[in-house]
């Protein structure tokens, strides 16, 4: 106990502000990257280099198998260089965020009415849902879609249920792309967005409209609503997830809860209505 106690005491000795500070910093690090990777499947990925690091450090340190040690430590530096082709998505997204840190210390409130700006938005969706009229909304936040805008055809038309409607309708040239909402304006439509190629998009349900949405979502802060044209599903896609058959209480709540809590109202709506992507029993 006391060679316990003398050897602590020597280490906490040694350990100055610089030491504390550089272990916050490695702590921090490896935090920010489980946040990122949280909910994708890189998780899956990352599990199996951990498995792969501990069997190199039994099979080498505790059994001694020489040759199997030896092409684990051999993988090793192969996988390195592969990390930035397997974690493309979230290196893709973390230095976005990262690009994006001056938001974090201006904490403003935008001047659009964003009960109203979801409203108008619940309301149509709803609309085409009921008629099954596909659809594809993106709503520009922090990260900047110009490069879509300037691809598609400008409006810098004003917010309404009629305007989006008659975009989307069937026989108007607009309605195969997306629209992109800047504020309470639509800045653009008939926009082309990039895909979401991976398998796991592929193997799932979801069309072009989907896998669209969810490919801009990978590449900022962009939120996404659709309607799906063949069932009418209502969903939102966020940070490269999917939040699929919402009712209009759910998709206002997902709604509000993107655009942060702007407005007292949208903290009573969501405090009220249940979670996105909850099976309510309500048909979207």
């Amino acid at each position: 106990m006391d060679t316990f106690s003398s050897t602590l005491a020597r280490f906490t000795q040694q350990i100055g502000w610089l030491s504390l500070l550089d272990i916050l910093l490695v702590a921090g690090a490896f935090y920010a990257v489980l946040v990122i990777l949280r909910g994708t499947q890189a998780v899956n990925l990352m599990r199996g280099v951990v498995v792969l690091i501990v069997a190199v450090v039994v099979l080498s340190g505790a059994l001694r198998l020489r040759a199997i040690s030896w092409l684990l430590r051999a993988m090793l530096p192969a996988l390195l260089l592969a990390f930035p082709v397997i974690f493309q998505p979230e290196i893709r997204r973390a230095l976005d965020r990262l690009g994006r840190a001056g938001t974090w210390l201006n904490f403003y409130k935008r001047d659009e009415n964003i009960a109203a700006i979801v409203e108008v938005l619940v309301a149509a969706c709803m609309e085409m849902s009921g008629l099954q009229q596909g659809a594809l909304i993106v709503i520009e936040r922090t990260g900047g879609l110009q490069e879509f805008v300037d691809g598609g055809v400008k409006l810098d038309a004003a917010l309404s249920v009629a305007l989006l409607k008659q975009i989307f309708h069937k026989d108007t040239p607009l309605h195969d792309g997306a629209v992109v909402l800047r504020g309470d304006r639509v800045a653009a439509a008939a926009c082309v967005l990039p895909l979401a190629v991976s398998a796991r998009v592929t193997n799932l349900r979801f069309g072009l409209r989907h896998r669209a949405a969810l490919g801009i979502s990978e590449l900022g802060d962009a939120v996404a609503v659709v309607v799906s044209e063949e069932t009418g599903s209502v969903s939102i896609v966020h940070n490269g997830l999917i939040d699929n058959d919402l009712s209009a209480s759910e998709l206002r709540a997902g709604l509000l809860m993107h655009y942060g809590n702007q407005s007292e109202n949208g903290k009573d709506a969501r405090r009220n209505l249940p979670l996105a992507g909850a099976d309510t029993g309500t048909p979207a």
